[in-house]
């Protein structure tokens, strides 16, 4: 009896077919092999990981991706813009827009989750889970799409530490007034050191940031008690403009104090709904939905922050779901949290004019400096780091040709050295923006396009039927990857 025709449209994957036998036998051969890559024009096979690497992977699911995605996903938004968004948008539409990125993020996850429990996992994050399933050139186009997005990240996180550093430090610091010089060229300065700090800890290698991290997020959250606590403590008081808002400075009537109210009914009744006004931050642009909505989803794009530390994690198939789920968890009561006080403690002139209010109104005005300058600095480290891991693996399998044959070679015990390098380049080139605001609403449009590509890979894998895709993460059909595959496109 003849063996069924591969192209035959009665075939179906359960089948014995050539196909599906030669991939048994290739999964069998992994099983009983050696653990070592098997290379074939550059492109290294779905494998077991070898030995070597192995003795590499340090970081468990707190360390690993908790800490990681919680500090990313609060970045620059928690202290430096829930004003901005609050003031502009309103709390009801501030609730909806969460909701709706919310919604995004966390079925893009299930995609991510499916991906990552579907085989070993390497370095290079989404992009060589996506590859190994469906071929490099389908996730090498999503794995670029990551890189540039974890690089304009970087950039926004760096952007959003100077502007705060300027806020507290700078000519009306609330800290220390004059202690650093205000301007585009001095912020540019500003970025680009810290950016080559940056490069310097990467450099030195990711092992010392996995270290830290936990520590670094320990310092966030006692800031963001502090925070929480000084809006039911707080009295009623006025809250300066800052000086760098030249729209109020330079406005006949002169008002240069917004209202802190402290928790009032009717303070949240005004709050209740839009109305947009200039950014000041962005030479007077005015504000709409969607440029309030693209700073917001900036926020909460740092899903990424642990499947991209894969190489790094000891088991990731079960520490990339787990820790990426509770952080996503964790940092909707923290938004939720403040979008709520804000609005009912803040009036609209002072969040639409005063982006730092909460140093403003904090029991201990550092708490928010600390806060701002560990979270902002913490994410661009993580998504430089997290990127040059992609740009690693893109290099590795040549997606590029011979354009990028020297980053391979450019490691050092296992630290992309020349990855980074690039990496550091790159963001030093979008800092050029200059704008947070303008630089969020890059980040967040890169961030959806990532996610669209990530959801419709799983989506064609689904329907598809692919033998090579069998996730163990339960909570996953085509239904999720379809809808928000759709949604993100919108």
């Amino acid at each position: 009896m003849l063996a069924p025709d591969i192209g035959s449209t009665n075939s179906h994957p359960s089948d014995k077919s050539p196909l599906v036998r030669s991939n048994i036998m290739r999964r069998i051969s992994s099983i009983f092999g050696k653990h070592e890559h098997r290379q074939i024009g550059g492109y290294t096979e779905f494998g077991s990981i070898n030995v070597e690497r192995s003795e590499t992977r340090t970081l468990g699911t707190f360390a690993g991706v908790f800490s990681p995605v919680t500090l990313s996903m609060f970045s620059a938004l928690i202290f430096l813009r829930m004003g901005y968004i609050v003031g502009n948008a309103g709390l009801l539409v501030t609730l909806l827009q969460f909701v709706i990125a919310y919604a995004i993020v966390i079925f893009t996850v299930a995609s991510i989750c499916a991906i990552s429990t579907n085989g070993a996992v390497e370095g290079g994050g989404a992009y060589f889970m996506i590859s190994r399933t469906l071929g490099p050139e389908f996730g090498g186009s999503i794995g670029t799409l990551f890189f540039f997005a974890n690089v304009v990240s970087s950039a926004l996180c760096i952007s959003g530490c100077v502007e705060g550093l300027i806020e507290n430090f700078g000519p009306s610091g609330y800290i220390i007034k004059a202690l650093i010089k205000d301007g585009h060229w001095w912020k540019f300065l500003y970025c680009s050191a810290l950016n080559t700090l940056n490069l310097i800890v990467c450099l030195i290698g990711a092992g010392m940031f996995g270290k830290t991290i936990v520590f670094i997020l320990s310092i966030v959250c006692t800031c963001l008690g502090f925070t929480f606590f000084s809006f039911f403590y707080q009295g009623p008081m006025p809250v300066p403009i800052p000086d760098s808002n030249i729209l109020v400075h330079n406005n006949v009537s002169n008002i240069t104090y917004g209202n802190y109210t402290g928790l009032s009914s009717a303070t949240l009744t005004s709050n209740l709904f839009p109305n947009y006004g200039p950014d000041y931050t962005a030479q007077g642009e005015l504000v709409t939905f969607a440029s309030v909505f693209g700073v917001l989803f900036s926020g909460v794009t740092g899903i990424m922050a642990g499947a991209n530390m894969s190489g790094e994690l000891k088991n990731p198939g079960k520490s990339i779901p787990r820790g990426t789920l509770s952080a996503m968890a964790f940092t909707a009561v923290i938004y939720f949290g403040i979008s709520l006080l804000t609005a009912s403690t803040c009036d609209r002139f002072l969040l639409q004019n005063n982006y730092l209010y909460m140093a403003g109104v904090n029991v201990v005005p550092v708490m928010v400096a600390v806060g701002l300058v560990t979270a902002t600095w913490s994410a661009a480290l993580s998504n430089v780091i997290g990127g040059s891991r992609v740009l690693e693996a893109l290099a590795k399998d040549r997606i590029f040709g011979s354009l990028l044959n020297f980053i391979p070679r450019g490691t050092w015990r296992g630290n992309p050295i020349a990855a980074v390098i690039v990496s550091w380049l790159l963001v030093g080139l979008v800092l050029l923006i200059g704008s947070l605001n303008l630089i969020a609403q890059l980040n967040s449009v890169l961030f959806l396009l990532s996610y669209l590509a990530t959801n419709m890979s799983c989506l064609g894998l689904e329907l598809a039927s692919a033998p090579n895709f069998r996730p163990s993460f339960k909570y996953f059909t085509w239904h999720t990857a379809v809808t928000w595959q759709l949604i993100c496109l919108a």
